[in-house]
């Protein structure tokens, strides 16, 4: 078995095993694992209730490693996400006490209750994967994956994600409502216990190692990478947008397709790829003008515009 489909059986088996969760949401479940294989962050954004948390603990179950959530509050501080030095008076020396932000999986859940100095204690560990305490510097132990969640309805007592910090996202997810055929599933699977509890390991760290590797193999035609750098400068010269998107936006494009195609079982980037991931990729990064704000113009109907106007290569 070649490389490529060992990738592909392998995500499809983590995916699975969260759908015993999250029902009827295969499109989130598998952008959450193409973030994970591409070594990147996910940022959840959708109304209380309909699974954001249970999305995080079930994936981490399925991988079988290291879970942390920190519930972010107004009065959560630097330290209490990456830890601190504290006097051990039997040494006479300062003993580290390691965050909940060394594990694994991490999720972050409502990150915008939290102050902007605290949000921002979580940006050395998701771009550098390490933390600097005390001027001392500690490597996070890999794969680390953020899941972080926001409420979009309730805005008192928040303090909205600067556009640095979203730009660490590599996706933004939303799950929205089951429909009513998925919610009496999920009613059945709950009758006598929940089903996160039955959410077995399918991959070790190891082999989540080795699926990154893999990913970064898929081929991607010259042509799409002019592609999709030609949908990044359309969203910078938008006449709706004060904000495009970054450079960032485009590593992130061509990995998402990269990770797309491998959990496919292809070996190679085709155009929908980049089409499929444009929304979650580049909408969280964009800023509207006031003007749009008044019309209600969504990011996601601007990229929507912008792949009908970009030219599609033709990759044979």
């Amino acid at each position: 078995m070649d490389d490529i489909t060992w990738t592909a059986e392998r995500a499809q088996a983590i995916a699975d095993q969260i759908e015993t969760v999250i029902v009827g949401k295969r499109h989130a479940v598998e952008l959450v694992v193409i973030g994970l294989l591409c070594n990147g962050h996910v940022l959840v954004e959708d109304i209380p209730g309909v699974g954001k948390t249970m999305l995080a603990r079930s994936l981490a179950a399925a991988l079988g490693s290291r879970y942390r959530r920190i519930q972010f509050t107004p009065d959560l501080l630097p330290a209490d996400i990456t830890g601190t030095s504290i006097f051990n008076q039997k040494t006479g020396e300062f003993t580290f006490r390691a965050g909940p932000i060394f594990t694994n999986v991490l999720l972050a859940d409502e990150i915008n209750r939290a102050t902007p100095k605290t949000q921002s204690s979580l940006l050395e560990g998701m771009e550098e994967f390490q933390v600097t305490v005390d001027g001392e510097t500690r490597k996070l132990e890999q794969p680390f994956f953020v899941i972080a969640t926001e409420n979009p309805i309730e805005y008192r007592g928040t303090y909205p994600l600067p556009e640095a910090q979203l730009d660490r996202f590599l996706m933004r997810v939303r799950l929205g409502y089951p429909s009513p055929e998925d919610e009496v599933i999920v009613l059945d699977r709950q009758v006598k216990q929940h089903p996160i509890y039955s959410v077995e390991p399918v991959v070790e760290r190891e082999e989540v190692l080795r699926m990154q590797v893999n990913v970064r193999d898929v081929h991607i035609d010259p042509s799409l990478k002019q592609y999709l750098v030609d949908l990044v400068a359309r969203t910078r010269e938008h006449p709706m947008l004060t904000l495009g998107a970054s450079p960032r936006a485009s590593i992130g494009l061509m990995r998402t397709g990269q990770a797309r195609a491998a959990i496919r079982g292809r070996d190679f980037v085709l155009p929908d790829d980049i089409k499929a991931l444009a929304e979650p990729v580049l909408c969280h990064r964009l800023l509207v003008k006031p003007e749009a704000r008044v019309r209600q113009t969504e990011t996601a109907a601007i990229v929507a515009e912008i792949m009908e106007e970009a030219p599609v290569p033709v990759v044979r």
